[in-house]
């Protein structure tokens, strides 16, 4: 049985317990995502804290909400409880797979298949300008674009420019948050 203190009010933050890390395993998080986004980022998948707390980039030391502030796309630094206000800015948010895993080195290529599949299909039906994909192993995967590097790509999605960026994990030692802030800086700018 969970403690009603590790069950928060809807929307504040919180630390998952333990528990809750282990059970989060295989769950979705819901899309921040509407028709009219000016850009649709799309991580890998939900990493298990993630998954628990239900927001997007909620792991301490994910470098996405730092990124989006610093490069401008937000007037100030959002926290993941408060990733629905994104909608606001036209910016959406969405994962290549859905369910939640420990690392995303425990995906299959079928995985990857399926929810470049699935990311189609949001793309069609939402219509955003921009698609970010912020990993480029997970879209060289997805899409079958094994020669993918950084950056804008030639092949839209549906009617979207793809942009790939870097996963912003704070596990991806490649990229620090100054280069992150960069590269989200030149999408921004697209965007814009």
């Amino acid at each position: 049985m969970v403690s009603k203190r590790a069950q928060p009010a809807a929307g504040r933050p919180f630390k998952p317990t333990k528990q809750q890390l282990i059970e989060a395993e295989g769950k979705t998080v819901r899309d921040v995502i509407g028709p009219g986004l000016r850009v649709l980022f799309c991580g890998i998948n939900p990493g298990l804290y993630t998954a628990a707390v239900g927001h997007h980039f909620a792991r301490p030391g994910n470098r996405f909400w730092p990124a989006l502030y610093q490069s401008g796309f937000t007037d100030r630094l959002l926290s993941p409880f408060e990733e629905r206000q994104l909608l606001q800015l036209q910016i959406g948010v969405t994962n290549v797979v859905a369910r939640a895993t420990a690392a995303a080195a425990e995906l299959t290529k079928e995985d990857f298949i399926k929810g470049g599949r699935s990311l189609r299909a949001k793309v069609r039906r939402y219509r955003p300008r921009i698609v970010a994909v912020l990993g480029v192993g997970a879209y060289r995967e997805a899409f079958g674009r094994p020669k993918t590097v950084i950056g804008e790509q030639p092949e839209p999605i549906g009617e979207a420019r793809v942009w790939v960026l870097p996963n912003p994990s704070g596990l991806n030692a490649n990229y620090q948050l100054n280069d992150l802030v960069n590269l989200f800086n030149e999408l921004r700018r697209a965007a814009d």
